[in-house]
């Protein structure tokens, strides 16, 4: 076992992959992938349905499908990696201490890191759900890997709480293996998944989604036994007489994902208060140079196509760095969101001399209907770029690419806003 490595790639899933082979693809050969679990392929291996791949191989996949590609791009090029391994630290100077049961303590050092650790569902606890703590509460990550790994019903007549993605396709899942669920709620007026999802999960199958919901209450001993549900107020709190009960033994819970950043924090990068992920500029650096990060472990998507296309471009670029081809900075600006955008990634454009072309990703704070997204650069009445959409939702990300002479021509900060037509 070594100890010096070219690039360390921290998670073996879908954005880890991808960012090896992209440095593989760039030159580089003293590669290592260090992953916790049992296997490659990070989340997608329980993600049993469809519609995996339809930007990145023009095709449609399985999440296991989809992660097969790359765990044999990863084999046949003889990229090795180490599983069930924990890292328990990583320092400003891209040194790196993890366990293994095999190996036992780890220190390794690189000349460039890719942080790719996913990120994790936020629980009954963190949302604060009152009542009783029986048997039947989960989120809906931990019930579709009882399903479809383990092979364990979790319960049979089910309420979900929140309208993420993953809840959404659970919805479909427990329906497809017999189970009733008797609703969806969500406590925004809007889903927060992606529409495709609402239609194919929900609307095809006869499952209510009850916008501007929320759980009140959770009641049973040893097991669930039911839920109080209300309609909330646009402050978010319970309207009084409102309030009803349904039967259920499985409360799902599908209220948002983390990013999982506690290495990010320990190696010393600035976070993002609003992503919860790493401040990176265009080409996936981190605040700590020779870092960077790529995936839902700097932001969450909703397609892991663009995870994949992410962590290539951070892969290409901590291959450049490694090998000193680095583009160097002329200057920085700054990408800030104004009014209608919750945030922007990257957060920084660092300038060459060379103009090129730049990736945004963003959400919107609300729905809106025949909108343009415009870039401003200070307090000029003419935006630099405008970008009309006949319709966002935060349920799904915005992604701009804007032209390099966009940045190039304006020397103060650039903000990020919606205006409705």
């Amino acid at each position: 076992m070594k100890s010096e490595y070219d690039l360390i790639v921290i998670g073996g899933g879908p954005a880890g992959l991808a960012a090896a082979t992209a440095a593989y693809d760039e030159g580089l050969r003293d590669i290592l992938i260090i992953e916790r679990d049992r296997f490659l392929g990070g989340i997608l291996n329980q993600c049993i349905h469809t519609g995996f791949g339809l930007q990145e191989f023009k095709e449609e996949l399985t999440g296991p499908e989809y992660a097969q590609r790359f765990v044999d791009r990863t084999l046949e090029d003889g990229i090795p990696f180490l599983l069930d391994t924990m890292v328990l630290a990583v320092r400003p100077d891209r040194r790196i201490v993890a366990i293994s049961p095999e190996l036992g303590r780890l220190e390794l050092h690189a000349k460039a890191i890719v942080l790719s650790m996913g990120c994790r569902e936020r629980t009954r606890g963190a949302i604060m759900v009152p009542g009783t703590r029986p048997a039947g509460v989960m989120t809906a990550g931990t019930a579709q890997r009882y399903m479809n790994v383990e092979g364990y019903l979790p319960g049979r007549n089910i309420v979900i709480l929140g309208s993420g993605d993953i809840g959404l396709i659970m919805a479909r899942r427990f329906t497809l293996e017999g189970a009733q669920v008797s609703a969806v709620l969500e406590i925004m007026p809007y889903s927060t998944g992606l529409t495709r999802n609402v239609v194919q999960c929900l609307d095809d199958y006869g499952i209510p989604l009850l916008l501007s919901h929320t759980v009140t209450s959770v009641h049973g001993g040893k097991r669930v036994t039911g839920v109080s549900i209300a309609q909330v107020d646009e402050h978010r709190c319970p309207v009084p007489g409102t309030e009803r009960e349904i039967s259920c033994d499985t409360l799902i819970t599908s209220v948002g994902l983390v990013p999982e950043n506690e290495l990010s924090k320990t190696a010393g990068v600035q976070l993002d208060a609003i992503t919860g992920g790493a401040v990176v500029n265009q080409r996936l650096q981190t605040s700590v140079p020779g870092i960077f990060a790529c995936g839902n472990v700097l932001q969450v998507h909703d397609l892991v196509d663009n995870v994949s296309e992410e962590s290539q471009r951070a892969g290409r670029s901590a291959a450049l760095y490694v090998q000193n081809k680095f583009p160097q900075s002329v200057r920085s600006i700054r990408v800030v969101p104004s009014p209608g955008i919750r945030y922007v990634v990257p957060q920084r454009i660092d300038l060459t001399e060379q103009a090129e072309a730049v990736k945004l990703f963003m959400r919107p704070t609300d729905v809106f209907k025949s909108a343009s997204v415009e870039l401003r650069a200070g307090s000029q009445r003419e935006p630099l770029a405008r970008f009309r959409r006949s319709r966002l939702t935060p349920g799904e990300m915005i992604v701009l690419t804007v032209q390099g002479s966009v940045f190039t021509a304006v020397e103060i900060d650039v903000s990020v806003g919606v205006k409705v037509s």
